[in-house]
């Protein structure tokens, strides 16, 4: 099982790095590793992706937004991604979505699409965080569908899961492991969460 770790407290933009890093201090422990913003030795990857310099067996990742926050650790490469839920941008769609995704969000009703756009846009995100490439990744040919809480992509090796929050925060999760593929909804007046993904066949 993966435990993701979500904070939905408010705070100054100039202070969302630190609690960022406050809640995956927390994560980290939970994995049995040690970690101090800015003071744990770091190792980068080519494009910038940061590993435990002295944990080689342990991954993980984190994304922070305006009014969300969210990591998780892993035994393999990993990507994380959050937003919480705005107007969309269709310019952006436009440039990153496949053409089925497209289509998914014109013909989605009108009052569906910004929470549509943020499920897929999270899910692309968090691969290409997972793949160590970033934004600069062509997203458009990575493509997700789908059906009732059921999502499938042609990433091949990888899996995702998703965690639509109060619905209007979307957390989307990318790893190796053999998890179960789907959006799981939650409500809560919580404002830390544990949310935990269990693998295939576990019951």
């Amino acid at each position: 099982m993966i435990s993701v770790y979500v904070s939905l407290e408010s705070v100054p933009h100039g202070e969302q790095r630190r609690h960022a890093h406050g809640l995956l201090t927390e994560c980290l422990a939970a994995a049995g590793a040690e970690y101090a913003f800015e003071k744990t030795p770091l190792i980068l990857g080519e494009q910038g992706k940061p590993s435990l310099a002295e944990r080689p067996d342990i991954f993980y990742n984190l994304s922070h937004a305006e009014g969300v926050c969210a990591c998780f650790a892993n035994r393999d490469e990993c990507g994380i991604d959050c937003e919480c839920v705005r107007e969309y941008r269709p310019r952006v769609a436009r440039k990153v979505f496949s053409a089925d995704e497209l289509a998914a969000l014109e013909a989605a009703a009108e009052g569906e699409r910004d929470m549509l756009f943020f499920r897929i846009w999270t899910l692309k995100e968090a691969f290409v965080k997972a793949i160590g490439r970033g934004i600069g990744y062509p997203m458009n040919t990575v493509s997700f569908v789908f059906s009732g809480d059921e999502i499938s992509s042609n990433a091949a090796g990888w899996r995702f899961a998703q965690f639509i929050i109060n619905e209007t925060a979307v957390v989307s999760v990318c790893t190796k492991e053999k998890i179960r593929q789907k959006q799981t909804k939650i409500e809560t007046q919580n404002k830390r969460l544990i949310l935990n993904i269990k693998k295939e066949n576990a019951k």
